[in-house]
């Protein structure tokens, strides 16, 4: 039996209707089910063990890849368990899974050391070990494939600039105190600019021009360097749609390994090394694996009936997948079993709330947010011109399409809550640039203020899967949370795993996640809503488009 079914049985609760009750009553209710809550998330939490299934059990969970297959029927299995109502896969176009095997990455000349590196995502394998000899040629746009022509047959090409180490020299572990929270207290002025969103949209479609130059030039393999020091590995490509695949074998090498290797080879080619007289000499075995059994990536939903099927619904949604070089502990493992934790809390109590809440486990959110954006396309709005594809592309453009019309679901949404910063405790609430809803948001947030979850600020955020939502003008909201090491050392990397997890802030995060689903599934208010968003005209009229240097 799993433990959230244990746990259900023996709260053994009554079931009632809360909207049914007198408003006196419902007020003492109210304030006896936020008791409860905290009772339960505190004393009784699943978190830890719910985190060990998911992430010592199963591991990474790219999207599509046989991993992800596996973590996405334990959610099923998961909330089901804990009697959660209309538990089910809502599938969207993907492309192919994606699988590390195995992985092996050697200089052997001028003297042999192992290196630290991992295969970009979707780049196909080595089929066995591929010994070639490496050659710098930094490429950041399509103006820099001339300097390289006639240069890289044979050659394993790095790709990026080497730069110099970047020795840290601010604390990896941060905190927030009440002036940096207050610091994020800043409205963002909104800014158009058709070029830019041009400009990024072409950038998208670059690693595949590149991989075609490079093969069209005879290369075997390209290289890049790691964006972070300290042997951190990130390995994220999006390459993933049917059809798109590169030709070449793509690795991300270890800053410090990427930086000695180029050094050797500026130094073998101006002969101020003794010892080598040429370019270093690698050896990569890759052996990855596609899987394309089925396209469809799937979003993990789940729902507690609400009393009144006219007041709509409350949501909050983690992304689930993750990139393959750690176990996707904090981004966004955490996230993830936050929510699923949050829905047993409520489901614990026993005491049906008048709007329902559902609860989302979004899929593919890495590659460009898309398992959420698949479910504004199904239930929440449409814009004109959307073909419906995933390509990164669609990360950029899609919130630039016009008209928005809204279908017959949009106004049942009453408010989304995103967590996806690490596994820091949650300090309060980013107000997305809503300015009339901190209100009923602070109110929400005040039977948590002794657990330091009492901030809402206006600011806005991005990068996550409240930002689809927000795009068509719906109350979509994220967390702030404790920063802990989430981007000094976590995000993406291969260290991301349970052991950099902070259970007592998850637990925390998930009693104040259950008691803020709670209220705003019983307010008599609800989120002002905002116009529905239009095209835009140019924040500067007069700005000149330069071409990339």
């Amino acid at each position: 039996m799993k433990l959230a079914t244990r746990l259900l049985l023996a709260a053994a609760p009554l079931v009632v209707a809360l909207a049914a009750l007198p408003a006196a009553a419902q007020d003492q209710d109210q304030a006896e089910a936020i008791a409860r809550i905290r009772d339960e998330g505190m004393n009784r939490s699943s978190i830890p063990l719910m985190a060990h299934e998911l992430l010592d059990g199963i591991g990474p969970r790219l999207t599509n890849s046989p991993n992800m297959r596996r973590a996405e029927d334990w959610a099923v299995r998961e909330f089901e368990e804990m009697g959660l109502a209309r538990v089910r896969k809502e599938g969207f176009e993907f492309g192919r899974g994606w699988e590390i095997v195995a992985s092996d990455v050697h200089m052997i000349s001028p003297r042999p050391i192992e290196l630290t590196a991992i295969p970009i995502a979707w780049t196909p394998g080595t089929n066995g070990p591929l010994d070639a000899e490496i050659v710098v040629a930094p490429m950041e746009n399509e103006a820099d494939f001339a300097a390289y022509r006639g240069q890289l047959a044979g050659k394993i090409v790095l790709v990026s600039l080497p730069g110099t180490g970047d020795e840290p020299t601010e604390p990896a572990f941060v905190r927030l105190d009440a002036a940096q929270i207050g610091a994020l207290e800043s409205l963002r002025l909104p800014n158009y600019d058709r070029a830019d969103i041009e400009r990024r949209v072409e950038r998208a479609g670059f690693a595949l021009a590149r991989d075609a130059f490079l093969a069209s030039e005879g290369a075997v393999a390209w290289a890049q360097i790691s964006r972070a020091d300290g042997k951190l590995l990130h390995g994220e490509g999006y390459t993933h749609r049917t059809g798109s695949t590169p030709a070449l074998p793509g690795l991300e090498i270890a800053a410090e390994d990427y930086r000695r290797l180029a050094r050797l080879a500026r130094s073998a080619s101006e002969g101020t090394l003794s010892t080598a007289t040429s370019a270093p000499v690698l050896r990569i075995d890759s052996n990855v694996r596609f899987v394309d059994e089925d396209t469809r990536a799937y979003n993990i939903i789940a729902e507690i009936p609400g009393s009144d099927p006219d007041a709509g619904y409350v949501m909050a949604g983690a992304h689930f997948d993750s990139w393959v070089g750690g176990d996707g502990a904090v981004d966004n493992g955490a996230g993830s079993v936050t929510v699923m934790e949050a829905a047993r809390i409520i489901r614990t109590l026993g005491i049906r709330p008048r709007r329902s809440i559902r609860f989302v486990l979004w899929n593919a959110e890495e590659q460009g947010l898309f398992g959420s954006l698949a479910y504004v396309r199904e239930h929440l709005a449409s814009r004109a011109g959307d073909d419906g594809s995933n390509a990164l592309t669609q990360y950029y453009s899609w919130p630039d399409l016009w008209p928005i019309t809204p279908k017959p679901g949009y106004n049942q949404l009453k408010a989304y809550f995103n967590m996806d910063n690490g596994s820091g405790k949650i300090r309060g609430i980013y107000g997305e640039g809503n300015v009339a809803a901190g209100g009923l948001l602070s109110k929400w947030l005040a039977p948590f203020a002794d657990l330091d979850a009492a901030s809402v600020v206006s600011s806005q955020t991005t990068g996550t899967d409240h930002v689809f939502l927000q795009s068509i003008g719906l109350p979509g909201f994220q967390f702030i949370q404790d920063p802990l090491d989430y981007e000094s050392r976590l995000h993406h990397t291969n260290i991301d795993t349970y052991d950099h997890l902070r259970p007592d802030d998850l637990r925390q995060a998930a009693v104040v996640m259950a008691g803020v689903l709670w209220q705003a599934a019983n307010d008599a208010e609800t989120l002002p809503t905002e116009p529905l968003p239009t095209r835009p005209v140019a924040t500067d009229p007069f700005a000149y488009d330069y071409p990339e240097d």
